[in-house]
């Protein structure tokens, strides 16, 4: 039952991504937009991962955490890479680039919700909400260039879906290691910390500056500022 929890918990976070991807149909979003979105998504990850997967993490020495930072930017980075030279990426337009770029980005975020069901850890509605939120802008410019060539609404929600479904999938695993091998929240939650700081420096950010200017700084205290006040 907790594994089927691990799975929907999973999917809800990355739900925003399918939401994101059918109102490009019915309403035209400007770049400031879409940055200022990704400027908030981005500052309410960083007060996510300060305020709350860095404490989840208190029960390790601060090497082992340090370390287990690092494992989590590596993970992230290497999994990137390998996806632009694989598929290519976001800025080349490719499908497949972008639902597995997506789930780069989504795996050690449903990763860490999987293993704190497992190990009995209350879930963060500010964390939850800061991947929610993060997650529309990721979704909106590549959802609108691929309905501008002629893509219909089911193949889109198609695609978004799958990274849905692969992301709940994540956190299904997530809660099998946590219950099998013993995982513990706090190694999973520095892993986390480490993999979505990475995300943020290398995509997130300079996405919201290239789209917003210097309103993303604005927007990414804003974002900071709600996730702190929630959590």
């Amino acid at each position: 039952m907790e594994g089927l929890q691990a799975f929907l918990l999973g999917g809800l976070a990355q739900s925003s991504l399918i939401l994101a991807g059918l109102a490009v149909y019915w309403w035209r979003f400007s770049p400031r937009v879409i940055g200022s979105l990704a400027g908030f998504g981005a500052g309410a990850l960083v007060a996510a991962v300060a305020f709350t997967l860095i404490p989840e993490s208190s029960d390790l020495s601060a090497p082992e955490t340090s370390l287990w930072l690092l494992t989590g930017a590596l993970v992230f980075l290497v999994s990137d890479r390998f996806v632009e030279s694989r598929f290519g990426g976001d800025e080349d337009g490719s499908p497949m680039g972008i639902v597995v770029g997506s789930v780069v980005d989504g795996i050690p975020e449903s990763l860490i919700f999987g293993i704190q069901i497992a190990t009995g850890q209350a879930i963060s509605a500010s964390f939850l909400a800061a991947v929610w939120v993060s997650n529309i802008p990721q979704a909106l410019a590549p959802s609108a260039s691929l309905a501008e060539s002629g893509w219909k609404k089911a193949r889109t929600v198609g695609m978004w879906g799958m990274v849905v479904l692969a992301c709940g999938l994540t956190a299904s695993v997530g809660y099998w290691l946590g219950v099998g091998l013993g995982a513990t929240g706090g190694r999973a939650a520095a892993l986390a910390a480490g993999g979505l700081l990475a995300m943020l420096t290398d995509s997130l950010m300079p996405y919201a500056f290239k789209k917003a200017g210097v309103w993303a700084g604005v927007f990414t205290v804003l974002g900071f500022a709600a996730s702190l006040a929630g959590s």
